[in-house]
């Protein structure tokens, strides 16, 4: 019997129970999901999600998969730039926050591919993309080393991935950010989507999340190679980035 503990925001919870405990963060949060982050950040996630679009610099014809995709603000843009002859897979392991994109699409009357899959056992063949994407999810997996593993697997050589998420703020911010996640964000939580605790779960969950420089050697460790990272408005989000090799 598997008794590993591992972390769940501040909380420590047996390895097999996470998954389903972050399903519940989402089915919870779905609905609001994007007036939330639009709420929370001031509008700021909409300009970091355009400068990680531009390091992705999908082509007309490339395949692309984006990985806890959610409610499509990527897929979206990204199915402009491969056109059509290239290909935009929008996938999440919550089924929950894949109907609110996929349905999204649908009446901007874009149609992709959108399917529920598991980052840490991807249902894709070897070498198959020339760009991954994950936004604001890799911090929520419970085997982040297996999932960015899975990434580098199914990306063609000389492809790229990149992640976009929260990371280490910038220690002079470090009091006031604090103040604002642990108190603002449930509050908003609370008054905005009827959930104080997810809220406050995804608060955790960044603080739990490797710092930049760790990031960058796990997608090291994950055989991807030319990996740099971009710090944005002080720290609070980074992009990392990172090539597989011939």
């Amino acid at each position: 019997m598997n008794d590993k503990k591992i972390d769940f925001g501040f909380a420590q919870v047996p390895e097999a129970e996470k998954a389903s405990k972050v399903a519940g963060v989402f089915d919870s949060v779905a609905r609001r999901y994007d007036l939330m982050n639009d709420i929370m950040s001031g509008g700021l996630h909409r300009l970091w999600k355009r400068f990680a679009l531009a390091r992705v610099a999908a082509r007309p014809g490339m395949r692309v998969l984006d990985i806890a995709g959610g409610t499509g603000d990527l897929a979206r843009a990204m199915v402009k730039d491969v056109g059509p002859s290239g290909q935009v897979w929008l996938t999440d392991i919550n089924l929950s926050m894949l109907k609110v994109g996929r349905d999204r699409l649908l009446d901007e009357g874009l149609v992709l591919p959108a399917t529920v899959c598991d980052a840490e056992a991807l249902p894709f063949e070897d070498g198959y993309f020339d760009r991954v994407t994950v936004a604001f999810g890799l911090r929520n997996m419970t085997h982040k080393g297996q999932a960015l593993s899975e990434m580098a697997r199914v990306l063609k050589p000389g492809g790229k991935l990149m992640v976009l998420e929260f990371s280490r703020v910038n220690k002079s911010l470090e009091p006031t950010y604090d103040w604002y996640s642990f108190n603002v964000l449930p509050w908003l939580g609370r008054k905005v989507a009827n959930d104080e605790d997810s809220y406050r779960y995804l608060a955790e969950s960044i603080r739990m999340h490797p710092d930049q420089e760790t990031l960058k050697g796990m997608m090291q460790e994950a055989g991807l190679s030319r990996v740099q990272y971009f710090n944005l408005t002080a720290g609070i989000v980074a992009v990392h980035e990172g090539i597989k090799m011939l």
